[in-house]
């Protein structure tokens, strides 16, 4: 294992979105919404159609599901329905992507700490995360602070608790508003590319620091491999 390259001498930590960048869960959140269709007496959806959104929760599978928004009449029940439903089987086809496990030993071997933002709530992402065994320093859900992505509130409460200034983090994740709020945090900022990145989505054009094709492109990105 090599030091890290002179770009990012300063680096000491690195911070993870959850869903499309360490997981893929999309399988199950598409399994929770046909779940739904199917107790309506409606057809079941293929898995390509919720795919691109599985980035988005229970709004963008409702959207796929239902052509459902938040903010419509019946919005809300739909979601404790699909929440609880998600729940019930959130374990069942979820892991990490391949090649995860060996980027995060690396990350470690090369004494970096590293955690998880994500705007999954709390009672998703940290039972979740615990089942599969990812070690994270620090789980910062979508209702840990005031605000969720793309605020910059999670990622500066995640530095926090890891006792690393802001400056020092880069953030890696499969969404535009995972790099407009590790910008927002003065963080640099990485795409996961191998995500769920969403329908048309240019992520070229997101100005993050670095574009990652697929997770072992981390380590060679940091100088580590």
């Amino acid at each position: 294992m090599r030091g890290l390259a002179p770009r990012w001498a300063q680096l000491r930590a690195v911070l993870f979105d959850l869903d499309g960048t360490l997981i893929d869960s999309a399988e199950d959140l598409a399994r929770a919404a046909n779940a739904m269709r199917a107790a309506r007496g409606l057809a079941l959806l293929p898995l390509a159609q919720y795919r691109p959104h599985g980035g988005s929760g229970a709004r963008g599978m409702l959207g796929q599901a239902f052509g459902s928004a938040p903010g419509q009449a019946g919005y809300e029940e739909l979601k404790r329905e699909f929440l609880d439903r998600y729940e019930a089987l959130m374990y069942d086809c979820t892991r990490p992507f391949a090649g995860i496990d060996a980027e995060l030993a690396g990350l470690a071997a090369a004494g970096l700490v590293w955690g998880i933002v994500t705007n999954k709530a709390e009672r998703f992402a940290l039972p979740l995360t615990s089942a599969l065994g990812l070690g994270a320093a620090t789980v910062v859900g979508g209702d840990t602070t005031a605000h969720a992505k793309p605020h910059p509130a999670p990622l500066l409460e995640a530095a926090r608790r890891l006792g690393v200034a802001p400056q020092a983090c880069l953030y890696v994740g499969d969404d535009e508003r995972d790099v407009i709020a590790g910008q927002a945090a003065g963080m640099a900022t990485a795409v996961a590319a191998w995500g769920y990145l969403g329908p048309q989505a240019d992520h070229g054009r997101w100005g993050a620091d670095i574009q990652l094709i697929a997770p072992g492109d981390l380590l060679k990105q940091l100088g580590l491999a």
